[in-house]
């Protein structure tokens, strides 16, 4: 039967030419995402009970759509952890280019608009984000392209040009929208991702020269962009004013004290706090649960990124690696920004928490993209570790030795991601 498909569907027959997965995923990461998804269900439903209420004479309504959201991520998250990661290379392409299409409705006026800003396309109850497909998309075409170009990523024209290109082109799209947040966080992958594979610090500090100017008149000339700045850095010189947002989940923050409130007993998010079921759904939890709760969110989401970044250590090759490696920085980078736009330290941006904030479209993104992360997690066959004993720098204690594949060893692969990033920390170019 396998033979028989393998005729029509050439991904079953390229299969068998993959390292075989030889265990689970990694428990620590599937606990840790399990258990933001459920916290986060709770929580959207004690910011937004009151509101819900008020508009729409249902205090459960957000609570059930968000566990719907939930349990479709989940269900999405554990499906897509059973395939090999391998296999969305062909697939690269296709998703790239359904990513800019969505982009360019939203952009060309067939979005819904909200806030101020066209972000969404509403396909009946469901709101899509295009601009978190589009994140997921880049990171998969980043790592099938810079695992091709291996022998090439530090030239220019094959290397560094193509990437920011593309990378280029979506940012201008969120730009349009306008969503500055996401125009950023697609530049921060890139970069992130090309300077993992190798590619020459120096054209990678050139573009960040470049972009600089840019980014600062994108943020000069634009009012509501200057009214942030200044929010963020005067938040009650401004309470009633540009800065309300932020002045209210600072005192939801400061409100909790060690422990908080309770559970439930928030009083910002009486109307008080605008959001608070989304984009600052973190002062709730720290007014409710304090700085403990706080602190443990913080926990789950760096051991989170430890074991994103422990799966790309351990990946079989240079595709599974740089999928993990942008899979988490995408989630990281998400986490750090959401909670530190709430808590004053950077100004205001349209990002999500992670698993926790109130949305579909983010959510089931964030868990499609934690599937892909669990299944490069997996242990294969040329992982198999076996005894040898230690090499030349004089050390007696035995060492594990990675065993060859049929076309070089999974040491090989390493040896050269660890040469690359020796060559990055001692400035050789």
């Amino acid at each position: 039967m396998r033979a028989l498909l393998a005729r029509f569907v050439p991904a079953i027959a390229a299969s068998d030419d993959r390292p075989k997965v030889t265990g689970p995923a990694d428990p620590v990461m599937t606990a840790c995402v399990v258990a933001l998804v459920a916290f986060g269900v709770v929580m959207v439903f004690s910011a937004s009970a009151v509101f819900a209420d008020s508009r729409y004479d249902n205090p459960f309504h957000f609570f059930v759509r968000q566990s719907v959201f939930a349990l479709m991520g989940l269900a999405i998250c554990f499906t897509v952890a059973r395939f090999d990661y391998h296999g969305y290379r062909r697939w690269t392409y296709p998703a790239l280019f359904v990513a800019v299409l969505l982009l360019l409705m939203v952009v060309l006026g067939l979005g819904r608009a909200a806030g101020g800003a066209a972000r969404w396309i509403a396909v009946g109850p469901v709101n899509i984000q295009p601009a978190e497909a589009a994140k997921l998309a880049l990171i998969l075409w980043l790592a099938y392209s810079l695992s091709k170009k291996a022998e090439q990523i530090r030239s220019f024209e094959i290397g560094f040009l193509p990437h920011a290109l593309v990378a280029g082109f979506l940012m201008l799209l969120c730009l349009k929208q306008p969503d500055f947040g996401s125009a950023v966080m697609i530049g921060m992958l890139t970069f992130v991702l090309l300077f993992t594979a190798g590619a020459r610090l120096g054209y990678l500090l050139g573009a960040v020269m470049l972009a600089a100017p840019v980014v600062y008149a994108l943020i000069a000339f634009s009012p509501y962009r200057m009214k942030r700045i200044e929010a963020f850095l005067e938040p009650f010189e401004h309470r009633y004013g540009i800065g309300y947002q932020i002045a209210e989940s600072l005192m939801s923050f400061g409100a909790g004290g060690a422990t908080g409130v309770g559970i439930g007993d928030s009083r910002q998010k009486l109307l008080f706090l605008p959001e608070a079921h989304t984009d600052f759904i973190s002062a709730i939890v720290g007014e409710e649960l304090g700085f403990v709760g706080i602190a443990l969110l913080l926990g789950a989401y760096v051991l989170l990124v430890v074991r994103g970044l422990r799966a790309a250590h351990h990946a079989a090759d240079d595709y599974g690696a740089y999928l993990a490696i942008g899979i988490t920085m995408f989630l990281g980078m998400q986490a750090f920004t959401n909670l530190a736009v709430a808590m004053g330290m950077l100004p205001t941006k349209g990002l999500v928490l992670p698993f926790m904030s109130y949305g579909g479209s983010s959510l089931l993104v964030n868990c499609a993209a934690v599937g892909i992360l669990l299944n490069v997690s997996r242990p294969r066959d040329a992982d198999e570790l076996t005894e040898e004993a230690a090499a030349s720098d004089g050390a007696t204690a035995p060492r594990k030795k990675r065993k060859k594949k049929k076309d070089g060893s999974r040491g090989a692969t390493r040896g050269r991601r660890k040469k690359r990033m020796n060559m990055r920390l001692e400035g050789v170019e």
